[in-house]
């Protein structure tokens, strides 16, 4: 059967309370009201595809927790009134709830009608279940009517061989690790502790629009890269916020994906920013950044985590992907999302959000950014988790605005 890999159970762990709890969200906007017979086929294509599925633990151990199909799924959540336009993302940041990547189900579909006479269609997934492309790839699937078909490569082995690869693997890698000396544990990635808005939410969200060759001709001003200008662009809002350092480190996920597989299927990188970097300057960092990864402490194996107390493994990894800002470059969406059967979709976001954190679990990530493409417009989802600085989602709004104004971005807010 197949098993989940490290970054899987990472993510497992954050949902039962260890780390920031994460859930990946698509949001689709169309100019018209989505007929909801429509919505009905592309659930039920969801279901049966690669989100239908949940975890469930091995009989031996040492063998790694493996998945296993669950039809079973939330059904379409309709949201009973006409929703204002301002508080679409209001709504969108609660549609993570009561996600379950164990015992299903792990994924949810809703909408919303719009007071503009359009719709909002989430879908939101436990990040066990996937990353952002993967997210993006079932609903490929879904909509272009492959659901269920995509080949999935993924070694299947009983948990006897599994436990014996996992033990040879961790062992091997161990000593090799311990020849260099006794790693030292890894600094756990925190923030100083900071005041918050009494009554203040933890995170507030905006998505901003820009037309593609808007974006590109700003960044070939600047000598920079589309994927420069967008990490500088979400560096710039984090200063403006008021964040004090003279430097922002930041953390890049890398796509590791050979092929289009629907899992967590990612690397991360890192690279620092100072506020006399440019989009050229930050285009060199970025392309020696890539080359690099975060890798497990004093080079001890990652498979190690799979085979120890979760809280241990929670120890060790603890913050480990964590920098002040993120910086998710998701690519060009394909074509099949950006229509729902006869509707066009006006703007698609693709980003994280993160259900049931509470002001005393911040993490150190401060802003999160999600770029992608759909047609011939990037869109930019911002995510604030520094309620001391960013008191609402009209401010982050505000600030988002004005940066990619002084930046040369003709964007509009959703």
């Amino acid at each position: 059967m197949a098993r989940l890999n490290v970054l899987d159970e990472i993510f497992l762990r954050t949902h039962r309370g260890l780390g920031t709890p994460i859930a990946l969200q698509g949001l689709w906007r169309t100019t018209d009201r989505v007929d909801p017979a429509l919505l009905t086929r592309v659930h039920d294509a969801l279901r049966r595809g690669p989100l239908g599925r949940r975890v469930v633990p091995p009989r031996v151990p040492g063998a790694r927790r493996a998945w296993q199909p669950n039809i079973r799924a939330y059904p379409v959540a309709h949201a009973t009134s006409v929703l204002p336009v301002a508080e679409l993302l209001d709504w969108a940041d609660t549609q993570g709830e009561a996600l379950d990547p164990e015992y299903g189900p792990g994924w949810r579909l809703s909408t919303a009608m719009l007071d503009d006479g359009g719709s909002v269609i989430s879908l939101t997934c436990s990040h066990a279940l996937a990353d952002g492309r993967a997210l993006i790839l079932a609903v490929d699937d879904a909509l272009s009517g492959t659901a269920g078909k995509r080949p999935n490569h993924t070694a299947r082995e009983s948990d006897w061989s599994d436990a014996r690869r996992q033990w040879m693997t961790v062992l091997r890698g161990t000593a090799a690790a311990l020849r260099q000396g006794i790693p030292s544990l890894p600094a756990a990635a925190s923030r100083a502790q900071e005041p918050t808005a009494t009554g203040s939410a933890p995170t507030h969200s905006a998505i901003l629009q820009c037309c593609a060759p808007e974006w590109e001709r700003a960044a070939a001003r600047h000598r920079g890269t589309v994927n420069s200008l967008f990490i500088q662009l979400v560096a710039t809002v984090l200063w403006h916020s008021g964040f004090p350092g003279e430097t922002i480190e930041a953390s890049l996920p890398i796509d590791t994906r050979e092929e289009p597989r629907i899992d967590n299927d990612i690397a991360m990188t890192q690279l620092a920013i100072s506020r006399a970097d440019t989009p050229a300057s930050i285009r060199a960092l970025a392309r020696s950044a890539y080359a690099r990864r975060i890798s497990a402490p004093g080079g001890m194996p990652e498979e190690l985590l799979q085979l120890i107390p979760d809280r241990w493994a929670y120890a060790l990894s603890k913050g480990a992907g964590e920098r002040d800002i993120l910086c998710s470059n998701i690519g060009t969406l394909p074509a099949s999302v950006r229509t729902l059967g006869p509707h066009r979709c006006t703007g698609i976001a693709a980003r994280a959000i993160h259900p049931g954190l509470s002001a005393a679990q911040l993490p150190r990530t401060r802003l999160s950014g999600y770029l992608c493409r759909i047609g011939d417009d990037y869109v930019l989802s911002l995510v604030s988790s520094d309620p001391a600085r960013v008191a609402s989602a009209a401010a982050l709004r505000e600030l988002a605005v004005r940066t990619a104004m002084a930046t040369g971005l003709p964007a509009r807010a959703w």
